[in-house]
């Protein structure tokens, strides 16, 4: 058995690739500089993530396959899933090594497996898309917690950039802890400790703008009113809005 260690970056997943070719050696895992190598290991190298090496890769995928598979790659990357990488590496290579296009060979199983992890990521996308709530804060700012299976955040950006091209706003992934700060000139990736701003995805109260409180509670109010109570079934509920969002909805906020 051939390991590969790298530091879990895509950069670094395309180098593993570069380096794979050159040395003419394919790895069965792929592992953190750190982890522990399987019994009956027959080799290791331990890959330095190079911007050129990667780059150069993607440039050879591009020239082979078309956007939905660059994207499809990308989503299955996002999902963060465990051997997401492995499975993506695989593909990468039969992709460079067979002369015809393997998109629609689902007979084959990594490119089975690769399609049905990034339309986990895709689902997870159009959730997160319909289903974050912004706050008002004094300053005029807009934030929206998100809490997603998968690292949505960066294929969901785009959507609210475009839709509120006039307003300043903040989505911030409270599982990995970094968010997206967005302006009417550009997009910018920031961190901070979650008892600077807000308690559990809600911004404190004495942050908020004046009125915040008083249109939470007019949008819950009408929802309510809205609901037709002989048709509520919960079980299609949470199917079409699962429970682990809800903590995060406005409407689903008890008053």
């Amino acid at each position: 058995m051939i390991v590969f260690h790298y530091d879990k970056s895509f950069e670094g997943l395309l180098t593993a690739i570069f380096d794979a070719y050159l040395r003419k050696t394919f790895p069965h895992r792929l592992l953190l500089p750190d982890e522990p190598e399987p019994l009956f290991c027959e080799g290791t190298h331990t890959v330095i993530t190079d911007p050129e090496k990667s780059e150069r890769v993607w440039k050879s995928l591009e020239k082979k396959v078309d956007k939905n598979t660059l994207n499809m790659i990308s989503y299955a990357w996002l999902s963060e899933l465990p051997g997401a990488d492995e499975v993506i590496f695989r593909y990468i290579r039969k992709t460079i090594d067979s002369p015809h296009s393997i998109a629609t060979n689902f007979a084959d199983d990594d490119v089975l497996q690769l399609r049905q992890i990034a339309l986990k990521t895709s689902r997870e996308k159009q959730r997160m898309i319909e289903f974050v709530r912004f706050q008002k804060t004094s300053d005029d700012t807009y934030f929206a917690a998100i809490e997603p299976d998968h690292n949505v955040l960066p294929l969901i950006i785009t959507h609210f950039r475009d839709r509120y091209a006039d307003q300043q706003f903040i989505i911030y992934d409270l599982k990995r802890n970094y968010g997206m700060y967005s302006d009417t000139r550009q997009v910018t990736e920031m961190s901070f400790t979650e008892s600077e701003l807000f308690d559990r995805g809600k911004v404190k109260d004495h942050l908020l703008a004046e009125n915040e409180v008083l249109y939470q509670r007019l949008w819950k109010r009408y929802f309510k009113a809205i609901t037709i109570r002989e048709r509520i079934n919960p079980k299609l509920h949470r199917q079409h809005l699962p429970r682990r969002y809800w903590k995060y909805l406005t409407e689903k906020d008890p008053e």
